[in-house]
């Protein structure tokens, strides 16, 4: 298969084999020695010894002190992997955590202070003026989007509160999006991942922002992960699920420029709560939020069911079509293995009623639902969390 180039704004080269490129790219910029920034969990497979093989001409080395929800602190490790190869450029390989890690190393190498002073709601932020190295990134989860994203989301050590970078600084120089990568991922991490890329689809397109040309790019986003996740979870080697899966995601992630709601809000307060992975968290509380915003959204949530083709989705009031995709979103939950509720999820740290004041502080004063289409209180959030236990 032909490799694709577009650029939307940042370079993409989309389609099998793209890995293969990454040495010829960097070359091209008189680049030499960078530095890999991935996961602990990418760097136990033959996947990375692979890739830095294929580095040819290229002085790399890897740092891969990533896990879980990404943190200050593997930040400032990363500057300092950085620092130590004296390195010249920034790979980000992995997901969401990894590549968002990236591009804040590649900040932090040339700013002063503490990374988190950069996030968007510091009292004090400091401004992103200093330039970055050259940054490019490799996705292997088809989720966040983050390879096409200008933002990333660093936690801080202690709260474990998100914090979000955001600057057209941080985007990625080019893009190398080899669905290969992702074959094979297990069936968990292609549903929590999957529904991701379904949730920035659908929560960009329901935002009241006026943005048209995102709209555009949800719907069709949200077209293909409704044909393609099912398939990509049940096949893992099934290689044209896993390409559209991932040209998804990047839509999603283009699309959220125009920004997302309170799905998101609710998902980051239950991965500060209980590390619960995020798109985890987007794909248990997805359906009860629309069911929500359903009095605000129903002609938008009725296109929705058209685009993803539900049953009975297609006829009827646009009240019926609306209601039709959010029973879809609890029957494709059923079919990838995404807990219906909170109460059946299983984790070392699982949720209980006695976390609802905090998840409720910390949705509350998340910004994401700024933007959702029906105003969310606090006792809103309360609700949320109550009728999705």
């Amino acid at each position: 298969m032909a490799i694709d180039r577009f650029a939307f704004p940042t370079t993409i080269h989309f389609g099998p084999g793209a890995r293969h490129l990454v040495a010829e790219h960097l070359t091209a910029q008189g680049l030499r020695r960078p530095l890999v920034v991935t996961d602990r969990g990418i760097a136990a497979l033959p996947l990375l010894d692979a890739f830095l093989g294929e580095l040819k001409g290229l002085d790399a080395t890897a740092f891969s002190g990533i896990a879980g929800n990404p943190v200050a602190s593997q930040v400032m490790a990363g500057v300092a992997a950085y620092r130590a190869h004296r390195a010249d450029a920034v790979i980000g390989l992995g997901g969401g955590a990894a590549l968002d890690v990236a591009k804040a190393v590649a900040l932090m190498v040339r700013h002063p202070g503490d990374v988190l002073e950069y996030a968007w709601d510091h009292p004090a932020v400091r401004p992103m003026d200093q330039g970055v190295p050259h940054f490019v990134a490799i996705p292997t989860t088809a989720g966040t989007g983050s390879e096409v994203g200008r933002s990333a989301v660093i936690s801080d050590d202690v709260t474990h509160v998100k914090k979000v970078l955001f600057s057209p600084l941080l985007l990625a120089k080019a893009v190398f999006a080899d669905p290969e990568l992702t074959l094979g991922l297990p069936k968990a991490i292609t549903a929590a991942t999957g529904m991701d890329a379904l949730t920035h689809n659908v929560e960009s397109y329901l935002s009241p922002a006026y943005h048209p040309l995102c709209d555009g790019i949800a719907l069709e986003g949200t077209r293909i992960a409704a044909r393609a996740l099912p398939r990509a979870v049940e096949d893992g080697s099934d290689l044209a699920a896993r390409s559209d899966m991932l040209m998804s995601s990047m839509m999603g992630a283009i699309a959220f420029q125009k920004d997302l709601g309170a799905v998101h809000s609710c998902a980051h307060a239950l991965s500060t709560v209980s590390d619960m992975h995020h798109g985890l968290a987007n794909g248990i509380m997805i359906d009860h939020v629309m069911r929500f915003n359903l009095p605000a959204a129903t002609d938008k949530l009725a296109e929705l069911a058209h685009v993803a083709r539900v049953p009975g989705g297609e006829t009827g009031s646009a009240e019926a079509r609306a209601t039709a995709f959010v029973a879809w979103l609890g029957t494709l939950k059923a079919e990838l293995g995404i807990p219906a509720r909170l109460s059946a999820y299983q984790a070392a740290r699982p949720i209980t009623r006695g976390d609802f004041a905090r998840l409720v502080e910390v949705a509350t004063a998340d910004i994401c639902h700024q933007t959702n289409p029906r105003p969310c209180t606090a006792a809103d959030f309360e609700q949320l969390f109550a009728s999705a236990f």
